[in-house]
């Protein structure tokens, strides 16, 4: 495909990013069996795109394998990514698991099913790639998802969290990383419409939107509108945490402060300049 400049840019830029977050959280080694969890959606097509040239120019060696969880929902296309993994010859798995039924049996009419949907998948693709032994389980959670997932920490649970970029299960089982953690939505939204690649939709299932991720979504996009860049600002911050500037007891000893009996008075310090 014959890329425009602007085009090319953003491939390149993708691409560095995406580089420059794997060596930073040493997300993937040498040897490395990575399992890229692929749902038929943007993050996970532009993912795998991201790895795939990776994997051709990096100075290590590294396995990868595509893995799709079959949920079973009515009207999923089974046929498309077959079909495109096959097209690049990419070692994958169909996994079936009807986690569809647990989810509406569970959930009443008209409520949103993503969260225990998400518990459903995190959960068997866990399990699969302990079954198969890889190392690292990739997944396409983007820049704007870790600050949405700060914000809804802070507005509803009361707490500085987000995604992490690298994380260790809690059961030590499984290393999950998120290699496109400083990639931007949009460059990746605009990225899968150059690529064409072939979206399966994320709402076959019929559930609601989670509002609440909704509404932090608009309200990050308002501030974009306004203000561009504040987005990257926000995540910059993320990564540039001074404990002793917040307010946890646990993260910084503020009990043990003291005054310091060896320190210079300051009128010295100027009397001596």
């Amino acid at each position: 495909m014959s890329l425009s400049v602007s085009q090319n840019k953003l491939q390149k830029r993708l691409r560095r990013l995406t580089a420059e977050a794997v060596t930073e959280y040493a997300m993937i080694e040498e040897g490395d069996k990575v399992m890229v969890c692929l749902s038929g959606g943007k993050d996970s097509y532009t993912l795998l795109d991201m790895l795939l040239h990776l994997q051709k120019v990096a100075p290590i060696r590294f396995e990868l394998v595509a893995v799709n969880l079959d949920q079973k929902q009515p009207g999923f296309p089974e046929e498309v990514l077959p079909a495109y993994l096959e097209q690049l010859g990419v070692a994958y798995h169909i996994l079936e698991r009807d986690t569809y039924s647990i989810v509406k049996e569970k959930v009443p009419e008209g409520k949103t099913t993503c969260s225990l949907c998400s518990r459903l998948r995190r959960g068997n693709l866990y399990t699969f790639a302990d079954e198969i032994g890889a190392t690292r389980l990739a997944l396409g959670h983007h820049r704007d998802d870790i600050v949405e997932t700060f914000f809804l920490n802070m507005f509803h649970g009361g707490s500085l969290k987000a995604m992490p970029p690298k994380l260790r299960s809690d059961d030590g089982r499984n290393v999950v990383i998120r290699p496109l953690a400083f990639c931007s939505e949009k460059d990746i939204a605009a990225y899968a419409r150059l690529q064409e690649f072939p979206i399966i939709p994320c709402n076959l299932c019929g559930s609601q939107e989670n509002l609440q991720r909704k509404v932090i979504k608009e309200m990050l996009q308002g501030w974009e509108r306004e203000n561009p860049g504040r987005i990257e600002s926000i995540f910059r911050s993320l990564r540039h945490v001074h404990p002793s500037q917040l307010a946890d007891g646990k993260l910084f000893d503020f009990a043990s402060l003291k005054i310091d009996e060896q320190a210079t008075p300051r009128f010295l310090n100027v009397m001596n300049l």
